[in-house]
C-alpha cells in the first residue's frame, strides 16, 4: 500500500508552538475523535509520521511534537536532557490542548521509552492511556544493540563524537539500519539531516545519547507495567533492523504475557517510512479488534 507523505517545508508550515519549561517545543495536531499521540525516535523528530499522518487523522485525533532537544523544537545546549521529563513534556501538550480523554499511543525507537514511562504512569493514576503501540525501540535494555556512533556518543568523546556528526555520518548510519530494499532517498537523507542540524542539533547529541543508561536504570518498572496486561499493547517490528529487530520480538514474547506482535519482513528500523502502508494496516487491525 502506497501512501503519500507530506513534504517537510508543509509538515513545518502546519506546525504550532508552546512553551515546555520556557522552552520553545513545535507541535502538530491533525483530525478528530479518539486521541492517538505519536512519539517519534532518535535522531530524528516528529516529520517521522508524515506519510501516516493523513490516513490516521481521518479516523483520530492525532498529536505529535518534535521533543526537547529535536527536530524544530529548543535545544538548550546544557540541559541534562531525561526520558523522564520527556513524558512530562507529552502530558503537558496534552493539557495544553485540554485532552483529558484515555490517550492512545503510538511510538518508535526513544519515543517507546517514552511510552514506557507514560505506561508506568497510567498504573500510578498520574495519566490514562486507551492503547500503546510499538515499533522499533529499545524496549529492553538487554537487547538494545546500539550502532557504533551511539556508544561513541555516550563516551568521554561524546562531545567531539556529536559536533562531528554530519549528513554524510548520518547517511552511513541509517544504511546500515534500514532494510537493504527500502533504504532512504537522498533527498529524504536531506529532510532528515534538516531536521538533526536545526538549531545546531548536533552539539546536543551526547547529551541526548544519556536515555541509554536512563533505560537501564528505569527497566524494572517499565518491565512490570508492560507485564500488566490492562492496557492493550502491540509490537509492530522491523525484523532486520540490526538495533531491535527480530531478536527484540523474540524477547518481547518471551516476557510480555498473550504478546502481540507483527514482524515485518525485511524491513529495518524506521517501518514507518520504510513500510507505511503495512505499519498502517497493522495499526488499524490492532484498533479495529480493541475495538470491536
Amino acid at each position: 500500500m502506497a501512501l503519500a507523505g507530506i513534504a517537510l517545508a508543509q509538515w513545518r508550515g502546519q506546525s504550532q508552538e508552546f512553551s515546555f519549561k520556557g522552552y520553545a517545543i513545535r507541535y502538530w495536531t491533525a483530525g478528530q475523535g479518539t486521541p492517538l499521540l505519536l512519539i517519534h525516535g532518535f535522531p530524528t523528530a516528529a516529520w517521522d509520521w508524515h506519510y501516516l499522518w493523513q490516513p490516521l487523522s481521518e479516523r483520530y485525533q492525532l498529536i505529535a511534537c518534535d521533543m526537547l532537544g529535536f527536530g524544530d523544537s529548543a535545544k538548550p545546549r546544557l540541559h541534562a536532557y531525561s526520558l523522564l521529563e520527556q513524558a512530562d513534556l507529552q502530558q503537558a501538550l496534552l493539557v495544553h490542548l485540554g485532552i483529558d480523554a484515555p490517550v492512545h499511543l503510538l511510538a518508535h525507537d526513544y519515543g517507546d521509552s517514552v511510552a514506557q514511562e507514560l505506561l508506568a504512569r497510567h498504573y500510578e493514576a498520574r495519566i490514562a492511556l486507551a492503547s500503546c503501540v510499538f515499533l522499533n525501540g529499545g524496549l529492553f535494555p538487554e537487547t538494545h544493540h546500539p550502532v557504533l556512533v551511539q556508544k561513541l556518543l555516550l563516551s568521554p568523546l561524546g562531545g567531539l563524537i556529536g559536533r562531528l556528526f554530519s549528513r554524510r555520518t548520518l547517511a552511513a548510519n541509517f544504511a546500515k539500519v534500514f532494510g537493504p530494499q527500502t533504504q532512504p532517498s537522498a533527498a529524504e537523507l536531506d529532510d532528515f539531516w534538516q531536521l538533526i542540524a536545526a538549531n545546531n542539533g548536533p552539539a546536543i547529541m551526547h547529551r541526548l545519547i544519556r536515555y541509554m543508561p536512563e533505560r537501564r536504570v528505569q527497566r524494572e518498572r517499565w518491565l512490570a507495567a508492560m507485564q500488566r496486561g490492562e492496557v492493550p499493547l502491540r509490537l509492530i517490528d522491523g525484523g532486520v533492523d540490526p538495533i531491535s529487530g527480530a531478536h527484540m520480538l523474540a524477547r518481547y514474547r518471551e516476557l510480555v504475557p498473550n504478546p502481540d506482535c507483527v514482524l515485518l519482513q525485511n524491513i529495518g528500523h524506521y517501518p514507518q517510512t520504510e513500510a507505511p502502508g503495512a505499519v498502517l494496516q497493522h495499526y488499524l487491525a490492532f484498533r479495529t479488534r480493541m475495538e470491536a
